[in-house]
């Protein structure tokens, strides 16, 4: 992820709306994690069409989630970079009473869900093109315990706090990798 990136935007009901669907996300993701890139090279990258990348792109760019990046361009291409590195759920969001603000809610966590599952997926897959020392840093566990919400939230205050405090290392620091991290919490109907 690039230093220059912001702290992670909120979002309100009009920024939901731009930013909950697939592409657009995938979009927003690429650009995070790799830096700036032209509408073509994400589209072959994510197998998209270049208008279909260039539109979003724009769509993206009109809620302010993405800018020009004018210092990687030559000539025509234009170059996209993400504005910050990630964004908060609001979850007044669920419960507000316009329907097409909580149905862009549900896209939205229903694509964090998505691309949670393609990290993991993906990680599962590939496990054996990394070196031996990171298959005992990984971790794909789970837990069951019985919390009020109160102690939920508290929980996952914890946790972001915990994981706030391992700030990334540069870039040229031995043996260090990007790495995912993916929290969930939720309630659960017993078996």
């Amino acid at each position: 992820m690039p230093d220059e990136l912001s702290r992670p935007r909120l979002l309100d009901a009009r920024s939901l709306r731009g930013l909950a669907h697939p592409l657009r996300m995938q979009l927003l993701v690429a650009l995070r994690r790799s830096g700036p890139a032209t509408a073509s090279q994400l589209a072959e990258k994510l197998g998209e069409s270049s208008g279909s990348t260039s539109y979003h792109l724009r769509q993206l760019a009109t809620h302010g989630f993405v800018v020009d990046a004018p210092e990687k361009g030559k000539g025509r291409e234009r170059w996209w970079k993400a504005v910050d590195r990630g964004v908060e759920f609001d979850d007044t969001l669920l419960r507000d009473p316009d329907p097409t603000v909580r149905g862009a809610a549900a896209v939205f966590r229903f694509e964090v869900a998505n691309v949670h599952t393609q990290e993991v997926t993906t990680w599962l897959g590939n496990q054996h093109e990394w070196p031996q020392e990171w298959d005992s840093a990984t971790d794909l566990s789970d837990f069951t315990g019985r919390l009020t919400p109160e102690l939920a939230r508290e929980l996952i205050q914890k946790m972001h706090e915990l994981i706030e405090s391992y700030r990334p290392l540069p870039e040229d620091t031995p043996g260090a990798q990007t790495v995912r991290i993916h929290t969930h919490l939720f309630p659960s109907t017993p078996l």
